[in-house]
């Protein structure tokens, strides 16, 4: 038996995507391809009349969905299996990533931002965060359908300045509220500070607060995918995460899965960007600040491509820095890095050769590289400590061993690249 469901760009059904003996396929709509305007979905599905495979079509549509627990405890919302990606994206493929939605044959979406929101007092808001950890992304609650990819608790808001609503029937979400991660202490507070600090830096980020419902406390993230119309109303812009665009599954992001190294990141951003120099510059100053910070979840899933709105034809840019926390500071968490330094997953094994191995197998010169390695290595410290000291963090006891980690780290990479005695 065949299932499908129709897939929007923003107010464009572009195609169909099928469910047919437990495998999925996708398929532009010949109207679509008929549109001089017309855009793939993903770099990873070119504008083509045959329709896709299950192998080319689960990367880009799985990795609109949670992961790990939060997947399993959703399918068993709605009484799916978990491995199911059709049943799931019907679910709650509503409000996802971009401007994808999902809705039946013959069911238009609202647009504009003509949905509804339900505003919340700060009870409800503080029952949400309460509920995450059992119901994610509040699924089976009436009138939203929401999904965000990653494998942590987090909710699509509406949130006006003032007031925090969930947003229905196609309203699109404006930020997203993340809760504490559980047995990760002050999650919340390291993440703010690792985004404040990156735009101290001057480096594009997501844009993060400190809030607070009750006592208890939550990262709201300001959604660089979603801008405000002439009206002020919000509306969608159209991304891709790097194992998206790359045909990457979700379930192997990490780069000792088999997912993409950072070879792979800077060719892609080469491929599918123009100008592509100052998007590479970027996404090295990202690779540098993650790795300075400790944020060795850096994998594939948390660098995108952002489009225009609407899309065109005009090339992408790399989306702006998001879901920075630093790990390295939690001694049971991982010390390895999600994706390789040259030849080393540990940073604690990083010296400057591997530096310049990394900088070789992206594409980079080597003196530019190193560089951009040392301004970084050298101000972040400064940086750290006066955003430490600021009236919006000040007092928090868990960043002074993340600012003590930077220092550490910028230290010995600064001194091993202007030293060159390869202890990087």
């Amino acid at each position: 038996m065949m299932h499908e469901l129709e897939v929007w760009l923003l107010a464009d059904k572009v195609g169909t995507l099928s469910l047919a003996g437990g495998r999925l396929s996708f398929c532009y709509h010949a109207s679509w391809l008929a549109n001089c305007d017309a855009v793939a979905l993903s770099r990873s599905l070119p504008l083509q009349a045959e329709p896709f495979d299950d192998i080319h079509t689960r990367p880009f549509f799985a990795g609109l969905l949670p992961e790990g627990h939060l997947r399993r405890l959703i399918a068993q919302q709605f009484q799916v299996s978990e491995q199911n990606d059709f049943a799931l994206l019907n679910a709650i493929g509503g409000e996802c990533a971009g401007a994808i939605t999902f809705l039946p044959k013959d069911a238009a979406p609202q647009m504009g931002g003509k949905g509804e929101v339900q505003w919340l007092d700060d009870q409800r808001l503080a029952d949400i965060l309460d509920e995450l950890p059992r119901r994610p992304m509040l699924a089976g609650q009436h009138g939203l359908r929401l999904s965000l990819a990653g494998a942590q608790d987090k909710l699509p808001v509406v949130f006006d300045g003032q007031r925090f609503g969930l947003p229905l029937r196609g309203h699109p979400s404006t930020h997203i509220l993340k809760p504490p991660i559980h047995a990760i202490e002050s999650s919340v507070v390291n993440e703010g500070f690792c985004l404040a600090l990156a735009h101290t830096m001057k480096l594009p980020a997501a844009e993060a607060q400190v809030h607070q419902a009750g006592n208890r406390r939550f990262l709201l993230v300001t959604r660089y995918d979603r801008q405000l119309d002439t009206e002020g109303r919000p509306t969608r812009l159209h991304q891709e995460d790097f194992c998206q665009a790359l045909g990457v599954v979700p379930e192997m992001k990490y780069q000792n899965e088999g997912g993409p190294d950072l070879k792979a990141c800077f060719d892609l951003l080469r491929r599918v960007t123009r100008p592509s120099a100052p998007q590479v510059l970027r996404l090295l100053d990202y690779v540098v600040f993650n790795a300075l910070v400790g944020n060795h979840d850096a994998h594939a899933k948390n660098f995108s491509l952002l489009y225009v709105a609407p899309p065109s034809k005009v090339s992408p840019t790399l989306a702006p820095l998001y879901d920075v926390l630093s790990t390295a500071i939690y001694p049971n968490l991982t010390p390895k890095m999600a994706m390789k330094l040259g030849s080393k997953y540990k940073f604690s094994e990083v010296q400057a050769r591997h530096w310049e191995q990394f900088a070789e197998a992206a594409g980079l010169a080597r003196a530019l590289t190193r560089k951009r390695i040392l301004g970084i290595a050298q101000a972040l410290p400064t940086a750290a400590r006066a955003l430490q000291a600021s009236p919006k963090f000040a007092g928090e006891p868990l960043l002074d061993q993340i600012v003590t980690l930077i220092e550490q780290r910028a230290a010995l990479t600064a001194r091993g690249l202007t030293e060159g005695d390869d202890s990087a």
